[in-house]
């Protein structure tokens, strides 16, 4: 899961993805959930195609919710739940899906087990080519039946990375309920984020549901320059 990443310039975000902004908004430079972040969508009033870029919470507000503050955090999906989980499958099968751009991302390495380790290192993460990193996303609006206030909204989407060099060793050790010793890192369920490369980011967008399933994949580790915040 990811709690913490820092938001490219906007001169970087229209370069790398050519999305226009249509309503001027600024957003948070550092996003933790329920923060104020950018994302990019295939524009909905495009009979045609072409990407905007929007300001919403990071943290998607489904359909259902009764007010903007949910009571539980909806700021990750993991993309193996994504066509049954309350929150996600409408966004989800309405093709809602959308870019984070993103300059770097943070999460803690425990280090091997220690029953003395009490405390994590957090690493930061960014592209090993200097580029942002276009994370995976799905998107939703949600008007306020109140107030008529209209709230944007989205979720990063993260995959299993059990046994991936790097992403694997992330996160606090889960331990066997009935030995409590450290389970095998394979079977932790360790989660990582998914990049989507600037030559997928159409078939993303606007592609079918088949063709983004596609996308979704533990990203090689090449890609990553990586090491403490």
């Amino acid at each position: 899961m990811c709690n913490r990443y820092e938001a490219p310039p906007r001169s970087a975000i229209e370069l790398e993805w050519a999305a226009r902004q249509v309503v001027e908004q600024d957003w948070d430079k550092v996003l933790f959930p329920r923060g104020r972040g950018t994302f990019i969508r295939r524009a909905p009033n495009d009979p045609g195609y072409s990407r905007e870029l929007v300001v919403g919470q990071w943290g998607l507000i489904p359909w259902f919710a009764k007010e903007v503050k949910l009571p539980y955090q909806t700021n990750n999906a993991r993309s193996e739940e994504l066509a049954a989980k309350a929150s996600y499958k409408q966004p989800w099968a309405r093709g809602q899906r959308c870019i984070i751009p993103a300059e770097s991302f943070d999460e803690p390495y425990w280090g091997p087990y220690d029953a003395q380790f009490k405390k994590c290192e957090w690493w930061r993460f960014r592209r090993a080519d200097g580029r942002p990193w276009g994370l995976a996303g799905l998107w939703n609006t949600w008007t306020d039946k109140a107030t008529g206030e209209v709230h944007e909204s989205y979720t990063m989407l993260t995959i299993n990375a059990d046994g991936h060099p790097l992403m694997g060793r992330m996160h606090k050790n889960e331990l066997d309920p009935k030995t409590k010793a450290p389970l095998p890192l394979e079977d932790q369920d360790k989660r990582s984020v998914i990049p989507i490369e600037l030559a997928d980011v159409d078939a993303w967008l606007a592609g079918t549901q088949q063709e983004a399933e596609a996308l979704l994949r533990v990203p090689a580790v090449e890609l990553f320059s990586a090491g403490p915040a």
